[in-house]
């Protein structure tokens, strides 16, 4: 049997914590999930009974060297989680690795089923509310039951499943010294901006503006204005394009991860993926 694990780090956040749980321990188990706290004044949430919680002391840094320390603490983590797992995976807590339900099969088994070398990536979809379509999100409803669309987005397209030791960058987007690999079935539904009012209220995070995340999350917050301009392009035919795409394109200062694709393309993202996450 495949042993398969999950972890993530956290900071204030009540939306997404609930959801990683229920999500990656429905595929694997909650004992076989590890939040590292970032804070002794962090709670986890009511259904992480099972999960493994690792309480940090909160350090604060400014963002660029936060997220270079995160790195580094989340590479070392799960290299000694290979004494007990066959998998590793590593997300940010609103990143959602999904197997396109066509395969008809679920994370876990298809992971198993894998010849994974060193790392898989999942085709990055950076999911935002169309703000002159859809209505202020249910926390307690499926996400992709409330939302339709994505940007197309290397910035998520992330290494994050691992097979053996290796060391992240800044930001998890790329494996220091290794290529990358992605699969033609697995997705990453990224939700930080799945609601306008909840994501531009982010900024207001005193921890998040004292380190400077101020103008990093304004930037993010451009999504809302792609997803109301775009036209959509049908997922299943795009969606394949756009993964040859990020694989042979770079960027010249970073070789080992995808380019970012021209034209902010968006697509309307299939129904079978509606109720998942």
């Amino acid at each position: 049997m495949t042993r398969i694990c999950a972890l993530t780090t956290v900071r204030n956040d009540r939306l997404f914590l609930p959801k990683w749980i229920t999500h990656y321990g429905a595929a694997f188990g909650a004992e076989n999930l590890f939040v590292l706290l970032d804070g002794h004044d962090q709670e986890p949430p009511a259904n992480a009974n099972h999960v493994n919680i690792i309480r940090l002391p909160h350090i604060p840094l400014e963002r660029v060297a936060a997220m270079r320390r995160r790195a580094r603490v989340m590479s070392r983590f799960a290299a000694g989680l290979f004494h007990y797992f066959d998998i590793a995976i590593a997300t940010d807590v609103d990143e959602f690795i999904v197997v396109d339900p066509a395969t008809g099969k679920g994370l876990a088994e298809y992971l198993a089923g894998l010849q994974i070398r060193g790392s898989v990536s999942a085709l990055g979809l950076d999911v935002g509310q169309h703000l002159h379509e859809e209505a202020a999100l249910d926390p307690a409803r499926p996400f992709l039951s409330q939302r339709a669309y994505a940007h197309v987005s290397a910035r998520y397209t992330k290494p994050a499943i691992t097979a053996r030791p290796l060391t992240w960058g800044s930001g998890m987007h790329r494996i220091k010294g290794r290529n990358f690999h992605i699969d033609p079935n697995l997705y990453l539904f990224h939700f930080g901006m799945v609601d306008y009012r909840l994501a531009t209220g982010k900024t207001l995070d005193a921890d998040r503006l004292a380190t400077g995340w101020g103008a990093h999350l304004s930037r993010r917050e451009r999504l809302f204005e792609i997803i109301a301009n775009a036209t959509p392009r049908d997922a299943d035919a795009f969606l394949p394009i756009a993964r040859r795409r990020q694989t042979w394109r770079r960027p010249l200062y970073a070789w080992n991860k995808p380019a970012m694709l021209p034209g902010d393309p968006v697509v309307r993202i299939p129904a079978r993926f509606s109720g998942l996450v």
